[in-house]
């Protein structure tokens, strides 16, 4: 597994965080995830058929902006 830390914009509620846990948990090959609505970042721990393209895809596609920190 490899772990990445990302930063995420646009977070401003929990409902938000959720949204975008959910938007990672969807994608195959995720261990543990850990937001911070507070400091706006993500850490996640990926599989190897998982790129960080795909985890800031997803990201993005729930409506939120990202990018690796």
């Amino acid at each position: 597994m490899e772990t990445t830390v990302l930063a995420i914009g646009g977070m401003k509620s929990e409902d938000d965080l959720r949204a975008v846990a959910n938007a990672i948990q969807d994608l195959p090959h995720i261990g543990q995830v850990d937001i911070s609505l507070e400091r706006g970042v993500a850490t996640i721990e990926f599989g190897r058929l998982i790129s960080v393209e795909d985890l800031l895809r997803a990201i993005e596609d729930a409506g939120f902006s990202a990018s690796e920190t």
